[in-house]
């Protein structure tokens, strides 16, 4: 399918799907959502992805909605509005593989949101997060209130998002919102080496623990750990497990199924 506002491609086992306005700063608009979700789609329904790389062309990751958009708004729409995004945020948390958000420049708003949906945020050392929709009259909608909060805490979540104040990557870091911070000139092969590098895992096993942290982190300890020995015991329907503990002792790398 071809695309105004991203650019979407596959090399090998990785997806990478970059938001393209960067005129704009990559604001999301009505016609970005939509084709997002006809992507993420793309990569739900081809078995021989097994990474999805999120990024943004220009100086920008995505520094939130168009504004232009909200001058259109009554109640009614609004609300339609803040459902259709919360809805594509929820279909990329539902994809069985490791989806990536490697983030420069601005993740702000539904920018900042968006990556808080993924699996883990990469940023390089330029980028500033925030939720400053507080400035503009209303609060984030894109369910930044509830995973913000899920992530850093209550306490946290509630300052950054009632003040609007943007933080650099270091301090993303520090919360617990970002998993590494790359130096800006090698940003983009840092990610990619480390999407490539992730994908070279076996798939059962990579579908496996993303399906059991998400699931076990709303049960008690004991049926999660219960989650955990059940999905153990789904990877030796695989020929991968017993290939990775061949390859180990065999002193090679493993070759897991494609």
């Amino acid at each position: 399918m071809a695309y105004n506002t991203i650019i979407f491609t596959i090399d090998g086992p990785v997806a990478y799907l970059s938001f393209n306005r960067p005129e704009k700063l990559n604001a999301l608009n009505p016609e970005m959502v939509a084709e997002f979700f006809q992507a993420v789609d793309e990569v739900r329904d081809n078995p021989a992805i097994r990474v999805l790389l999120l990024n943004g062309q220009g100086r920008a990751f995505i520094a939130g909605a168009d504004i232009k958009v909200f001058l259109e708004l009554d109640p009614l729409s609004a609300r339609r509005f803040a459902a259709r995004a919360q809805e594509l945020l929820f279909k990329i948390e539902a994809l069985p593989i490791p989806v990536i958000a490697c983030v420069h420049g601005f993740a702000l708003g539904g920018g900042c949101e968006l990556a808080l949906a993924c699996d883990f945020i990469y940023a390089a050392a330029n980028t500033k997060f925030g939720q400053p929709e507080i400035n503009l009259g209303f609060n984030p909608c894109w369910g930044g209130t509830q995973r913000l909060a899920r992530v850093v805490g209550k306490p946290l979540a509630k300052e950054l998002c009632l003040t609007g104040r943007l933080f650099d990557a270091e301090e993303a870091r520090a919360m617990g919102l970002v998993a590494r911070v790359f130096p800006e000139e090698t940003f983009g092969e840092d990610c990619r080496s480390a999407a490539q590098g992730l994908a070279a895992k076996g798939r059962v096993a990579l579908e496996a623990i993303k399906r059991v942290i998400d699931r076990g982190a709303d049960v008690d300890l004991k049926t999660g750990c219960a989650l955990e020995a059940d999905a153990f015991a789904l990877c030796f329907a695989s020929p991968d497990a017993k290939e990775g503990a061949a390859a180990f002792l065999e002193k090679r790398q493993p070759r897991f199924q494609p």
